[in-house]
């Protein structure tokens, strides 16, 4: 059993850094947490897709602060539910996920959370485990008896069905299982706490239900926000739409994504996917005010988030290499290689890559100057590929195309 911490100013932190909302209160999860007894905690994580972008990371982060004063942390994956497929947010159905697609995207999961959370702790191990295996057996009459628990009229209470229904589009049945099924994980894993974004509120709250009545006691329920643009609040990463940036992904990729983020978004990604400390933001930020040129301060914070995934060498790799092609305007000998078809359209290249979510996306990118082919900025559309040269993608995106 290892020590559990009651440092009121870790406790603290745990409780006010990335968090948004904590049910029933956040005065009771203190207590909890003052008492020395150690809670179970867990997130859930549907393998929608083959890699984890840092807006994930928040939650992870939050667990890892939980962990480090000793509590027990449980990474779920949502194996089974992934093939019914989250409403959460979605203004038309999603299409559920095949088995092998689940198996296929769970692969990777482990390794890349592994950046942030320690799986090889063994005076207190994180638990890694999958749905699928009480949720698989769940008999019909069980899941009658849970969705007895649940009005038709509080699943309707959701905007995203209210706003399905009123657009006319299909709500399906299957849908109103996912947060019974998900909530239905708690009073399997026996939590005292659970740990997800704001989106997943409805679903976790569905779970604090069920632990209630079948469990008799209180589950708590942490929510942290997502990542969005202050401005505009639209959604900075996203896997349903093929955005954001991924654990995955190369150094250089990583410096250069975060390098490309919103100057107002700074502080929130500091907060929320780094492990910078709360003064050391606060001074960050202090320095923007005072007039301190934002691409500075966002050196900083693609240095730490790379470092944070990739180590500090790989880190200072990366700022140089930055540094080199955008500040120095000079293109290094090493750089990724993409092999196309001589006569391919240019914009074809950009979805097929992922260089551009649509060729919508595509088409604004070249109308709005932000893609260069061998120094020439290219806003013809239709331009076609008919030379090797290097590819320019706003800050994002450096490649040597290389004709076949």
């Amino acid at each position: 059993m290892p020590t559990i911490s009651t440092n009121k100013e870790k406790i603290a932190e745990v409780l006010t850094r990335s968090v948004e909302s904590i049910y029933p209160t956040k005065q009771l999860l203190e207590e909890l947490l003052l008492s020395g007894k150690q809670i179970k905690i867990y997130v859930g994580i549907d393998p929608t897709a083959d890699y984890v972008h840092i807006g994930h990371s928040t939650n992870y982060l939050v667990l890892e602060r939980f962990h480090r004063l000793g509590h027990k942390v449980i990474v779920l994956v949502g194996d089974f539910t992934a093939r019914i497929g989250d409403p959460s947010d979605k203004t038309a159905a999603r299409t559920p996920l095949s088995k092998e697609e689940v198996e296929h995207n769970l692969q990777s999961f482990k390794t890349q959370i592994g950046k942030i959370l320690d799986f090889e702790n063994k005076d207190n191990p994180i638990d890694f485990v999958f749905n699928s295996t009480w949720l698989s057996t769940l008999d019909f009459g069980k899941l009658v008896e849970l969705a007895s628990q649940f009005t038709v009229q509080h699943m309707l209470e959701r905007d995203m069905f209210q706003k399905r229904m009123r657009e006319m589009k299909p709500l399906y049945v299957h849908e109103f299982f996912y947060p019974l099924l998900q909530g239905y994980d708690s009073v399997a894993l026996g939590v005292d706490l659970e740990v997800g974004g704001t989106d997943q509120t409805f679903n976790m709250l569905a779970g604090r239900t069920l632990v209630r009545r079948y469990l008799d006691r209180e589950k708590f329920v942490l929510t942290t926000p997502l990542l969005v643009h202050p401005k505009t609040n639209e959604k900075l990463m996203s896997k349903s739409a093929g955005t954001g940036i991924g654990l995955h992904e190369a150094p250089d990729s990583m410096f250069g994504k975060v390098m490309a983020l919103p100057d107002e978004s700074m502080p929130h990604v500091f907060r929320d996917c780094t492990r910078v400390s709360l003064d050391d933001i606060n001074q960050l930020e202090a320095r923007l005010q005072k007039g301190e040129n934002p691409r500075d301060i966002k050196r900083k914070l693609a240095y730490e988030i790379t470092a944070l995934y990739h180590g500090e060498a790989e880190a200072k790799k990366a700022e140089h290499s930055w540094t080199q092609i955008f500040s120095d305007k000079k293109i290094p000998d090493t750089i990724p290689e993409v092999r196309v078809q001589k006569g391919t359209i240019l914009i074809d290249v950009l979805v097929e890559q992922k260089f551009s979510t649509s060729k919508t996306e595509a088409r604004r990118l070249c109308e709005q100057g932000a893609v260069e082919f061998d120094g020439s900025v290219i806003q013809n559309t239709a331009f076609v590929l008919d030379k090797s040269g290097v590819l320019r993608v706003g800050k994002k995106v450096l490649v040597r195309i290389v004709l076949e």
